[in-house]
């Protein structure tokens, strides 16, 4: 470890870094359960189409996602703040220009707005992990990280709270709420922020790799998420992922030539970061679409409008906030593999739960299923990424984090596309249509009642088995780093 790092460690750099990152975690999370409160009335006030707002949700996750590997790339030549605190002001623009939409555009330049959220989102997201792993000295860094996803989970809790009395206001503060925080963030993080890690200078940028990744994936993704949500010629889906699968093989020749790859593939050779990635990416394919088909649930059968079903999702966001730092701390401690095994079978018990849940279920056992999936979830994810986070040297933590990211979206975009055919799609337009705007229950219409409870416990039950493979990848691999990527356990 750098003696810069022990001295910017003893001055107590390492809260400063992570006051700097939590607000950025604390202004995504909430934005994003906040968002989900008001589109119905963004639905209503632009004049768009259901289709068009599930756009609104999908376009931030898809750029998040594509772009990320590269930004993680971009972070270990250039270094973390400078591109954290650009993240920061291009979220904040992005969140402005989502306040400021017009009915004329019937939703599309909101859908705008989200993307060029979600290149700020990349940006915060990709360096978040690298600033608090590099401020925090060895044996403290799933401390760290533990407690920055406090912020995640309070976000998630405040979120439909916050977004019901914004949308009360007016949905745009929703967004326009985002500007005066994501200045002051953006001029904290470019005051006290540093570059406590010295990185290798005289790095080269692999430009035709990470143009044929962005297009490659982005490509797919877009292609499969227009199979579930359509929109335009029906042969579109086809052909974008078709052209994503030859783009993405363009891109592995590519990568295999190149002196100093976008993405570096020997990575991989080594079984903890490989496997913890791979867990990773398989709890986001798992639990992707949870809380998505839960809210539906809870407005289709259970009856309750849309910020009623937020503010019910919270079990799941307080389990998360009350288990997250501590198995982050222990981590440190006892090591991840344990706590990251055992949070995901956890998340896989509260899965085959919700596989049984109906109309007639009572709320204190949907509540106690929720409890395991975000408890199950909290014991996971900062084990998990302390994990990755631990098992590379400095110069390659940003491409790290940008990887056990892009896995996890990626999973969770699978997911939603898997979850929509299973249940949504099985309901005639107009309920569907209905239940998302006001809720209201199905009490009237039985048999669409029936084939929406058989469409959620099918989705469900696959979640379920996911979330088994993605428990003995996690068993699998080694307890602690091996190899000459190691910086220790």
């Amino acid at each position: 470890m750098s003696t810069t790092q022990d001295r910017t460690s003893t001055e107590g750099y390492e809260w400063v870094a992570l006051s700097v990152t939590t607000i950025g975690s604390l202004l995504a999370s909430i934005q994003g359960s906040a968002l989900i409160i008001g589109l119905p009335d963004i639905l209503v006030n632009l004049k768009a189409d259901f289709l068009t707002v599930i756009w609104v949700l999908l376009a931030y996750l898809l750029v998040t996602t594509a772009i990320v590997p590269v930004i993680g790339r971009l972070a270990d030549m250039f270094g973390r703040k400078r591109l954290y605190n650009a993240g920061f002001a291009i979220f904040t623009l992005g969140s402005l220009f989502a306040g400021l939409a017009q009915a004329r555009y019937h939703g599309w330049d909101l859908v705008l707005a989200r993307v060029i959220q979600g290149i700020g989102g990349a940006l915060l997201f990709a360096n978040s992990a690298p600033i608090v792993t590099d401020a925090f000295r060895h044996g403290r860094i799933g401390l760290g990280l533990g407690v920055n996803q406090i912020a995640f989970a309070a976000g998630f809790i405040l979120g439909p709270v916050v977004g019901g009395l914004l949308a009360a206001i007016d949905w745009r503060w929703i967004f326009l709420v985002n500007v005066p925080i994501g200045i002051l963030g953006t001029i904290w993080g470019i005051l006290r922020l540093r570059e406590p890690e010295t990185l290798p200078g005289g790095q080269h940028f692999d430009y035709w790799g990470s143009l044929t990744f962005t297009i490659g994936l982005a490509s797919l993704l877009l292609g499969l998420s227009l199979t579930a949500f359509p929109a335009g010629s029906p042969r579109l889906p086809y052909l974008l992922i078709g052209t994503g699968v030859v783009v993405l093989a363009v891109f592995v020749l590519i990568e295999r030539r190149v002196a100093e790859p976008m993405l570096d593939f020997s990575l991989f050779r080594h079984r903890l970061f490989s496997l913890a990635n791979l867990a990773g990416g398989l709890n986001g394919l798992a639990r992707g679409a949870v809380l998505f088909l839960l809210t539906f649930f809870l407005q289709g059968p259970y009856g309750k409008d849309p910020l009623q079903a937020g503010i019910l999702t919270a079990p799941f966001g307080l389990a998360f906030l009350a288990v997250g730092p501590i198995s982050g701390f222990l981590s440190d401690r006892y090591g991840s593999r344990g706590l990251a095994t055992a949070g995901l079978l956890v998340s896989s018990v509260g899965l085959l739960g919700l596989s049984t849940i109906s109309a007639t279920t009572s709320y204190t056992v949907l509540a106690l299923f929720m409890i395991l999936m975000g408890g199950g979830s909290g014991l996971f994810s900062s084990p998990n990424t302390n994990a990755i986070m631990s098992s590379v040297a400095t110069e390659r933590r940003g491409i790290a984090s940008a990887t056990n990211i892009m896995l996890g979206n990626t999973g969770q975009m699978f997911s939603i596309t898997i979850a929509f055919p299973l249940v949504l799609s099985r309901i005639p337009q107009k309920v569907m249509y209905h239940i998302f705007l006001y809720g209201g229950g199905m009490e009237h219409a039985p048999k669409v009642l029936a084939v929406f409870e058989r469409g959620l416990h099918e989705a469900f039950l696959v979640s379920f088995a996911v979330t088994l493979v993605a428990a003995a990848a996690s068993f699998l691999r080694p307890a602690r780093p091996q190899g000459e990527l190691a910086v220790g356990a």
